[in-house]
């Protein structure tokens, strides 16, 4: 007869051996979370693109402050040159140099005047993966800012501006345009409160005249895709110049109840667009 011994180990036995049983399965558990820590760490993280914000008449970089703080949260490297306002011609190569020191992908924005400067400053930059235009101009070859405001019915501006002179390098001289500080609220920013208009009817940067009928001679966003938010309650730029611009372009568009200085109204609206751009174009 076969006999088969079974051997029951004491109660003190069994709490040990299951002490030892659970510091294995710690052991085993802490070391297969730490290798697979260490295999995402050991992936490489996908830079992303930077962004570079131009701003247009009547503002400086500071109108993208809320637009640049949301994009560093996100992790985008960003930058907002100052945008001279002088000549399309010469603001486009001073934009152009900016996008020389860049390493790696861009993602090109404008507000404004500021669309048509990087229209021009995008050509023969092959790192500027797309173009976002924010209340903007996108002329065509041949085409001024000026022209192209005039080219549907809504703008107020040309009865809000404030001329005044100065001196040309050359000899001369030229006209600066600038909002009257009592018409900027309405005419500019109607959607932001009076008292952060005051402070940008102050400190605006006057654009001179001669740039804004100036024509362009080429246009990068034939080449380059592009995305365009349009601003309905616009009074610089109609609604209907901006869509024009936007068809014209094959931009992927969205609308927004906003003045012409959305950036500073609707900074979140502004930067998910410029996000949406940046995703697609460089993943």
């Amino acid at each position: 007869m076969n006999l088969k011994t079974v051997i029951r180990p004491t109660r003190r036995q069994a709490a040990v051996l299951g002490a030892v049983a659970g510091v294995a399965t710690l052991i085993l558990t802490s070391t297969t979370g730490q290798a697979s820590a260490a295999r995402a760490t050991d992936r490489p993280t996908e830079a992303k693109p930077t962004v570079v914000l131009v701003h247009g008449a009547f503002a400086d970089s500071s109108s993208w402050n809320g637009v640049i703080e949301r994009l560093r949260h996100d992790g985008y490297p960003v930058i907002a040159p100052a945008n001279p306002l002088r000549g399309l011609a010469s603001d486009s190569e001073y934009i152009h140099s900016v996008l020389k020191s860049v390493s790696g992908p861009v993602v090109l924005v404008g507000h404004s005047y500021g669309g048509s400067v990087i229209s021009e400053a995008a050509v023969d930059s092959p790192q500027v993966k797309a173009l976002v235009y924010v209340a903007a101009f996108a002329p065509d070859k041949g085409e001024s800012a000026l022209e192209l405001s005039n080219k549907f019915p809504g703008s107020t501006l040309s009865a809000a501006l404030n001329p005044v002179s100065f001196p040309l390098p050359g000899g001369g001289t030229g006209t600066d345009l600038y909002i009257k500080a009592d018409k900027f609220h309405r005419q500019f920013a109607a959607d932001v409160p009076k008292p952060v208009t005051d402070l940008m009817a102050a400190t605006q940067r006057p654009v001179a005249a001669s740039a804004l009928d100036e024509k362009a001679t080429t246009a990068a966003w034939k080449t380059i895709p592009s995305w365009d938010l349009i601003t309905t309650q616009d009074y610089n730029i109609p609604p209907a110049s901006q869509r024009f611009m936007a068809q014209r372009a094959h931009a992927h568009t969205i609308e927004v109840n906003a003045s012409h200085a959305v950036s500073v109204s609707h900074p979140g609206i502004v930067t998910r667009l410029i996000e949406r751009a940046a995703f697609t174009t460089t993943r």
